[in-house]
């Protein structure tokens, strides 16, 4: 399949690009930065040269992951952000949907953090009572800065897009699978290992499994014609722990880890003392079949095994 990737220079797209070439797919890749999957440095906001690569290359799937993150509001303005998150989003979709496109799925990589308002981010501090059981049912969502809205925004082109042309279509809101820390509410400033580790509870992936559920997305969009996933480490929690996760989150992790204490010990670890969200990710098990590989579980797994 001739796949157009956005985002192809950055940390998802070349494990994505590499995972595609392993099934044989013809993969060509867009990015402003040069990349070693990348064929054109170039914006998606530029929509004639989008129109060309889709039409030139017989582009059969676009996988959109191209995007200004959270980490670009310190350097980027809103009109950048609304450039490339919308603006480039949509000058996708209009090319996938032209007469003539060989285009018949489409991917997007959205995320998690346009479910996060700032109430729900200030957890015990914004007076909550109990940490917010986040799942595809939440609804009046309020992103929090420009990244989480311009999303949002590219979320609603995708939805009236595919049901006005029926391009099957499929929304992946990953949580957080970047190297860096960009968020320090949950930070363990003596070991950012342990900060991820803990994050594999409730809101963080591998990038080997943020890859992965792209592949199960392109192989069954045409099946599912459009549906929106959360994608994340599974989490051992049930929405009867949220009160207690917000006031005492090791006390929680405990019961379904009882091994967990002994191995944080010896290296020096800890667990977050509050909770305030925690991701369900069943629904794309469900529909997909999907499951991420790397969670809590595993990690504890090999943590033991050092």
């Amino acid at each position: 399949m001739n796949i157009l990737l956005t985002g192809s220079s950055g940390w998802l797209g070349m494990t994505l690009a590499t995972r595609l070439q392993q099934l044989g797919h013809q993969v060509v890749g867009l990015d402003p930065k040069p990349g070693p999957f990348t064929q054109c440095v170039a914006s998606i906001a530029d929509a004639r040269l989008v129109r060309e690569l889709i039409f030139d290359h017989h582009i059969e799937a676009v996988i959109h992951g191209g995007a200004l993150h959270k980490p670009n509001i310190q350097t980027h303005s809103y009109s950048d952000f609304v450039n490339v998150n919308i603006t480039g989003t949509l000058n996708l979709l209009q090319s996938a949907v032209e007469k003539g496109s060989a285009v018949d799925r489409f991917i997007m990589t959205s995320t998690t953090s346009l479910m996060i308002s700032q109430r729900i981010r200030g957890g015990l501090e914004a007076g909550a009572e109990q940490a917010q059981w986040i799942d595809e049912t939440l609804q009046s969502l309020q992103p929090r800065n420009i990244y989480g809205v311009t999303k949002l925004s590219a979320e609603h082109l995708c939805r009236m897009f595919s049901e006005q042309h029926q391009l099957p279509l499929i929304i992946l809101r990953t949580s957080r699978f970047f190297p860096e820390d960009d968020d320090m509410s949950h930070a363990i400033m003596q070991s950012e290992e342990n900060t991820k580790v803990n994050e594999l509870l409730f809101r963080r992936l591998a990038v080997e499994d943020a890859a992965e559920s792209h592949v199960f997305a392109l192989n069954q969009a045409r099946k599912i014609g459009f549906d929106t996933f959360i994608v994340s480490a599974k989490t051992p929690f049930h929405p009867d722990d949220c009160q207690q996760l917000l006031h005492d989150a090791p006390s929680v992790v405990a019961r379904y880890f009882p091994e967990y204490p002994g191995i944080y010990q010896k290296k020096g670890w800890t667990m977050f003392q509050s909770i305030d969200r925690v991701y369900d990710a069943s629904r794309i098990e469900r529909r997909l079949g999907f499951v991420c590989q790397t969670d809590f579980a595993s990690a504890l797994r090999k943590l033991a095994g050092e």
